[in-house]
Parts: C-alpha cells; sequence; structure tokens
C-alpha cells in the first residue's frame, strides 16, 4: 500500500468489480480518490467471487467515495452514462481505466466466431468506446490520464502464434492507448498501459490458466495496484505513449523488494513477457 493521495481525483473504470480492477480501485481509494465502475455483476457469479456492490462497498471502506453503474461496455448509452455518472456525483472524470477484458485462449481452429467477436468487442471497442465517452471530461482535468490494462507489442513468433484472437484483442487496446497519448498529447492528456511481469493470483487465473497451482506461482493483484497508482500520482507530462511492466515501474519509483506481493518460486511469467 502506497501513501500517494488522489484527494478530489475521479477515476471511471470499466470493470472493477474483483481481481486486478478492484485491487486498483481500492489502492486509489486509499488515496482518497472517487471510483465509478461500470460492470455487469449486478448478481453473484457461482464461480466468480463480487460483485458490482460488495465492489463498491470495499473501495468506499479503503477511504473513497464511489458508484457502481451496472451495464455493459459494449452498450453505448451504458458507456456514456458511466461518464456522465462521474461528472454528476463528482464534477468530472481525471482518470480512465481501460480494465475490462475477455481472456480466451483458444487456438484459431478452436475459437468460435461469436467468441472472437466477444473479445474483440469488449476489449478493443470497449476501449475506444469508455475512453471516447470520457474525454470531454479528461480535456477539463488538469491531472488527465487514460490507463489501460494491455500488454507491450511482443512481436514474436512464439506469441503471434498462440491465440491469435486473443492476442489481437489485446494488442489491439495496446495501439489504441499509443494513438491515444499521440492524438491528444497537446491536449495534455497521458495515455500508457500497464501489465504484469508475472501471472496474477486471480479468479481469473485460478479458472482458466492454472487452478491451484497456477496461482500459487503469481503475484498478488496489489502488485499491479501499486504500480498503477505510481503512474497516476505522476503530472500527465511525466511519461505518456509507453508499454509499462509492473516491476518497473516500481522500480522506478524506488520499490524492489517484491516478496511482499507473493508467489512461490519459479513465478510464472505472464502471456506476452518474455524471461529477462
Amino acid at each position: 500500500m502506497s501513501d500517494r493521495r488522489f484527494d478530489g481525483v475521479t477515476a471511471v473504470m470499466s470493470g472493477g468489480s474483483r481481481g486486478i480492477g478492484l485491487a486498483i480501485a481500492t489502492e486509489l481509494a486509499r488515496g482518497g480518490a472517487n471510483l465509478v465502475l461500470l460492470a455487469k455483476t449486478d448478481t453473484p457469479h457461482p464461480r466468480l467471487p463480487g460483485t458490482i456492490h460488495t465492489a463498491v462497498a470495499e473501495i468506499e471502506a479503503a477511504g473513497g467515495r464511489a458508484v457502481g453503474v451496472v451495464g455493459d461496455v459494449r452498450n453505448d448509452e451504458d458507456v456514456v452514462r458511466a461518464a456522465r455518472t462521474a461528472a454528476d456525483e463528482f464534477g468530472g472524470v481525471d482518470i480512465c481505466i481501460n480494465n475490462a477484458s475477455v481472456l480466451n485462449l483458444s487456438a484459431t481452429e478452436e475459437l468460435p466466431l461469436k467468441r472472437f467477436d466477444l473479445i474483440q468487442q469488449v476489449n478493443v471497442r470497449g476501449t475506444f468506446a469508455l475512453t471516447q465517452a470520457c474525454l470531454p471530461y479528461l480535456k477539463k482535468s488538469t491531472s488527465a490520464h487514460i490507463l489501460t490494462l494491455s500488454p507491450p507489442l511482443n512481436m514474436s513468433e512464439e506469441w503471434l502464434g498462440k491465440h491469435p484472437g486473443y492476442t489481437l484483442g489485446k494488442y489491439g487496446m495496446t495501439l489504441l492507448a499509443m494513438g491515444f497519448a499521440a492524438e491528444f498529447k497537446e491536449s495534455g492528456i497521458a495515455s500508457n498501459c500497464l501489465w504484469p511481469e508475472t501471472t496474477i493470483a486471480t479468479a481469473a487465473v485460478k479458472n482458466l490458466l492454472g487452478g491451484e497451482e497456477g496461482t500459487a506461482h503469481a503475484r498478488s493483484p496489489q502488485i499491479m495496484a501499486d504500480a498503477a497508482a505510481a503512474i497516476l500520482s505522476h503530472t500527465p507530462g511525466h511519461r505518456s505513449g509507453r508499454t509499462l511492466i509492473d516491476v518497473d515501474v516500481l522500480a522506478e519509483a524506488g520499490t524492489t523488494d517484491l516478496t511482499p506481493y507473493g508467489g512461490v518460486e519459479p513465478l510464472d511469467y505472464d502471456i506476452f513477457v518474455d524471461p529477462r
């Protein structure tokens, strides 16, 4: 947990009911931030913990103010409603966090087209839509940041040859984030990507990537929360147009002891990250 302050800062996030998104939202709340979450999780999921309502409660317990907007990032009206809610409740938007994402590692021959469409609609279109809805408010902010949870563009054959449908969705998010950095540079809006070096112990990793054994060799979501807070605590002019890895952000901030984030050695490197 950091001591960075976000008093009076308002962030709009897609997703955030659990996992990395909730960890980031809660960390910002500890610094006094306001949060607006756009998520579908109105009722509990049988295999996944948490709803948008429990997330709001956790954020407020951490010291922030929060509003949950039940909706779908694929629905244009819901996305606009989330941004307007931030303006109505808290006076504007300072941070847009593109967190919602579909994880599907199916090979090309095994990925149904409806699942391919879902990946692109949530990951790519959702990132574009939420950012677009927040832009009128971000342009009025003196601390405007867009943070997209997507990877560096690793063009090695190993990664290009694995799950191209999912890769397209995540790389599409990154390309949008880089495009936003260039497009809105003169508007004083920073846009960066953040990705974990290792797998993160979330319900998605447990259910889709390796069960209990998979999460044992993963770090806590708190490492992404601390890295996000470090990025967002700087002025927009500090850096923009970067694809950042959590451990590198923390090292720059002076944190090199990563043992508090857990994970049994050998840690598993995350998708799109080469051993280093």
